[in-house]
């Protein structure tokens, strides 16, 4: 059966048995189930390797092997990813955003299984990074190729794909609230009844499978023995201003530590360079290495000796000063770890090191009070700093607050999540305007946002609304070479251009009108006196929020489109709105 005519069975089906949203909805059920199943099916890889590895490196040279299995782990992601994908595999979330913001919410087949495996390679062999992102890449694929499937329209498609990542951060962390908010506050989802459907659909479906293969435990093991006291108020939001505050060093430290290595040139020299600063950093703080689930668990509990255990700093633990010190190497370096897996080559999620970054942080605040006599729960803090990172770090307080409250049960200290959380997002967010998912895309003017005027521009393209009936003059060509070009035109505007088609002018009919029916001037005035440079062109690159500007300090109805100085041809006001107001009524349509 061809791919069409089963397109039109499935439609003739969906029409008598599934009408309206219906179908969505169960598709969203489908496509929970299949991220569900995704989740569960990274998890068990990566545990099966490290588990496998661990084994290996039990013994005398235990310490030498953890320094070559994270390079070696990303050789083989490399080797995956250029040799046999073929292909390159993005990143999770910023490759989801990038989907939904200038690919049609397309993401290719292969994100299917490329995602998997190579995150499985990156992080069983310790690379320090976590596996949300790329189980919500692979989500975001499933939803995406069901989509196209059923050759279903962009805003059905993008509603799907936003199911597949609801689905998988419900999956991945067994917290299906937290994965309808992460839809509706980092993929940019606006709040309606016509999504909320689906997105609690596929949200409890990905949590459900995640429990069936998995178990309902929490992902970390916390037990809240102090409830929270209003008089300790003060201490959660100073604990706010300070993961906001590292909050802004992870984002600038990862940023620059990319770009930097971005100018390496070679895959295997970046490779080579950025791996071995890894494995060195991981050799000398073995708590660096993988996702650090069993070093968040234990700084939950407000101990701090594992983070001592076989390091070089074994013997330091009976001073509180050095003590401190390790710590905040331990937190400041943890970013770097996971900026050079990523740069190396690796692929993985940033939740994972930033919840490691907050549960440390916040062990160490609540340390520090409590040596200065102050008295406060270490775990409480531990549990806040989670939510003050994840905050800060991704901008998403709401996603933050009900993340940590559902993988940790730590419901009762809802009032110092929602404090430090919010404190921590205004505080980022005061430094650094965008997350480490969203400043590349925010930079190229690619990002999605709640602001649906503007998502609209963005999804607009410029060279599919350029009018070329514009017929095009010389400008050595005569005033009588005009006038005949004129009688063959409907348009009262004259591109003036070269042989090498540079776009050098316009001569607008207004202003010759005066002289074009005297046939004396018709041999002995060139196109060059009559024309002008208009103030304003548009590249056929540019952003159409860039272009609504243009329209609107000209006062034109009609601007020049070039591309690299070369004429294309014009873009009208009305043409631009008139594309507007259709997508508008489209994307309103609920």
């Amino acid at each position: 059966m061809s791919a069409k005519k089963f397109q039109d069975r499935v439609n003739q089906f969906r029409m008598r048995y599934f009408p309206g949203h219906r179908f969505l909805s169960l598709l969203a059920a489908f496509v929970g189930l299949a991220v569900g199943v995704s989740a569960v099916i990274i998890k068990n890889l990566v545990h099966l390797l490290q588990e496998t590895l661990s084994k290996i490196t039990d013994g005398e040279f235990q310490s030498y092997l953890i320094f070559l299995l994270p390079i070696s782990g990303i050789v083989l992601t490399v080797i995956f990813i250029k040799y046999i994908n073929r292909k390159p595999v993005r990143h999770g979330i910023p490759g989801v955003l990038f989907a939904i913001s200038r690919n049609n919410a397309i993401i290719r087949t292969h994100n299917l299984y490329s995602s998997v495996v190579s995150s499985a390679l990156t992080v069983g062999f310790g690379g320090s990074v976590g596996l949300e992102g790329p189980t919500v890449a692979t989500g975001g694929a499933i939803g995406s190729n069901i989509g196209r499937l059923f050759n279903l329209g962009y805003k059905e498609v993008t509603l799907l794909l936003s199911c597949a990542c609801a689905g998988a951060m419900s999956a991945i962390f067994k917290a299906p609230i937290a994965g309808i908010v992460f839809a509706m506050e980092v993929m940019m989802l606006d709040l309606t009844m016509w999504v909320m459907i689906p997105l609690l659909i596929a949200s409890a479906t990905g949590a459900l499978t995640s429990y069936f293969f998995l178990g309902q435990n929490v992902l970390y093991s916390f037990q809240i023995i102090e409830k929270f006291q209003m008089n300790q108020i003060h201490f959660y939001i100073l604990l706010g201003i300070i993961t906001g505050f590292a909050s802004v060093y992870f984002t600038r430290i990862y940023n620059f530590i990319s770009e930097l290595l971005e100018r390496v040139d070679g895959v295997w020299k970046r490779m080579l360079i950025a791996g071995g600063l890894l494995s060195l950093i991981i050799f000398l703080l073995p708590p660096l290495y993988g996702e650090g689930y069993e070093i968040v668990n234990q700084s939950l509990k407000g101990d701090f000796t594992h983070l001592f255990n076989g390091t070089i700093f074994e013997n330091w633990q009976s001073s509180f000063i050095l003590v401190m010190l390790v710590l905040m190497l331990i937190i400041g370096l943890k970013v770097v770890a996971t900026t050079l897996t990523f740069a190396a080559g690796g692929i993985g999620g940033i939740f994972a090191p930033t919840l490691f970054m907050g549960a440390n942080l916040g062990l160490m605040v609540g340390l520090i009070l409590n040596q200065f006599g102050v008295e406060v729960s270490v775990s409480n803090m531990a549990l806040v700093g989670m939510a003050g990172m994840i905050a800060g770090v991704i901008h998403a307080p709401l996603t933050s607050i009900f993340l940590v409250a559902e993988v940790t049960s730590g419901y009762e200290l809802f009032m110092p999540l929602i404090l430090a959380s919010t404190i921590s997002y205004a505080t980022t967010k005061y430094f650094v305007s965008n997350s480490v998912y969203t400043i590349q895309l925010a930079k190229r003017g690619e990002l999605m946002t709640h602001h649906k005027d503007k998502n609209i521009l963005l999804l607009m393209n410029v060279s599919e609304l350029i009018e070329k009936n514009f017929k095009t003059i010389h400008p050595n060509d005569t005033l009588g070479d005009l006038v005949k070009v004129i009688t063959r035109s409907s348009r009262n505007i004259f591109p003036v251009v070269t042989e090498d088609q540079k776009f050098v002018g316009i001569v607008k009919l207004d202003d010759i009108r005066h002289i074009m029916f005297n046939q004396d001037m018709y041999n002995n005035t060139n196109v060059r006196d009559l024309m002008f440079m208009p103030e304003y062109t548009i590249d056929i690159n540019e952003q159409m929020e860039e272009v609504a500007s243009k329209f609107t300090l000209s006062g034109r109805y009609n601007i020049a489109v070039v591309d690299e100085g070369k004429y294309i041809g014009f873009l009208s006001r009305a043409r631009v709105f008139s594309s507007y107001r259709e997508m508008l009524k489209h994307f309103s349509d609920d």
